[in-house]
C-alpha cells in the first residue's frame, strides 16, 4: 500500500520537521551584558549630561533604548527558536487572571519597600544621603502633565522591556551557563544593579536587592508579568514622588 498524502497533496516524508526550541549563542549574551555596562558606565560618568538634557529627550531616548535592547533579544531568541510568550509565561486567560497578578504585584511591592528601607537603614543611609539621592535624582522628575504622562510610559517600557532582559533571558542564558537558577537570579540581579550607574553605588546595591526581589517573585509564579506589574508600579509612584518633592 502506497503512502498516504496530507490534504495538500504532499507525502508525509517531504513535510518539514517539527522544530524544537534551541539554545541561544553566549556571544549573543555578552554583547548584551557589555552593551549594559559601557552605557552604564558612561551615564555614571556623565552627570552634567543627564542636569542639562530636556525631559523630552531624556524620556523618549531611553524608551528606544530599552526596546532596541528588546529588538535585540527577540532576533536572538527568534533564532533560537523560542518565542517571547514563552519566556514571558504565557498570556492571562482571565480578567481574574489579571487581577491575581496584579494583586500580588502589590504585595510584592510593598514588601519590596520594606526590605529597601531595612537594608538602606543597614547600610547607614540617614536623611543626608536620602537628600543626596533626592537631589542627584531630580534631574528625571517629571513637571507638567505631558512630562507625567511620558514617564508613565517609560515606567510601563521599565517595567516590561527591563524584566524580559534581567528576569526573563539574562536569567535564563546564566541558568544554562551555572546550572543553578538561584546563582543566574544572583548574577542577573547584580546585573540590574550595576545597569544603573547614574544613582551612585548605595542606590545600586539597593537595585540589585530589588532585582533579586523581583527575580524571586518571577521564579515562584513561573511568570515575568507580576514582577513586569510590580516593576512599572515601582517606577510610576517613584517618579511621582520626585516631582512632588521638588
Amino acid at each position: 500500500m502506497e503512502s498516504e498524502t496530507s490534504f495538500t497533496g504532499a507525502a508525509p516524508e517531504t513535510m518539514p520537521p517539527s522544530r524544537s526550541p534551541g539554545r541561544v549563542p553566549y556571544w549573543h549574551t555578552a554583547v548584551l551584558v557589555a552593551v549594559i555596562l559601557l552605557l552604564s558606565l558612561a551615564n555614571a560618568q556623565g552627570d552634567g549630561l543627564h542636569a542639562h538634557a530636556s525631559h523630552l529627550r531624556l524620556y523618549l531616548g531611553t524608551m528606544a533604548y530599552e526596546w532596541i535592547l528588546v529588538l535585540f533579544v527577540w532576533w536572538g531568541l527568534r533564532r533560537a527558536g523560542i518565542s517571547l510568550r514563552e519566556m514571558i509565561g504565557g498570556r492571562w486567560h482571565s480578567f481574574g487572571d489579571f487581577v491575581l497578578d496584579g494583586l500580588i504585584a502589590a504585595g510584592a511591592w510593598f514588601g519590596a519597600l520594606m526590605v529597601l528601607a531595612a537594608a538602606a537603614y543597614a547600610m547607614g543611609m540617614q536623611h543626608a544621603d536620602l537628600g543626596e539621592a533626592q537631589k542627584q535624582l531630580s534631574f528625571l522628575a517629571p513637571q507638567g502633565m505631558l512630562e507625567v504622562a511620558l514617564w508613565i510610559c517609560l515606567s510601563c517600557t521599565a517595567g516590561f522591556c527591563e524584566e524580559l532582559l534581567f528576569r526573563g533571558y539574562l536569567q535564563m542564558q546564566f541558568t544554562r551557563l551555572l546550572r543553578s537558577r538561584w546563582f543566574a537570579l544572583v548574577v542577573a540581579s547584580i546585573l540590574f544593579g550595576l545597569g544603573h550607574g547614574y544613582e551612585g553605588v548605595h542606590r545600586m546595591v539597593l537595585i540589585a536587592l530589588l532585582g533579586l526581589i523581583l527575580g524571586v517573585l518571577s521564579l515562584m509564579r513561573k511568570s515575568l508579568r507580576p514582577a513586569m506589574m510590580t516593576h512599572t508600579l515601582h517606577d510610576t509612584v517613584s517618579g511621582l514622588l520626585l516631582r512632588a518633592l521638588r
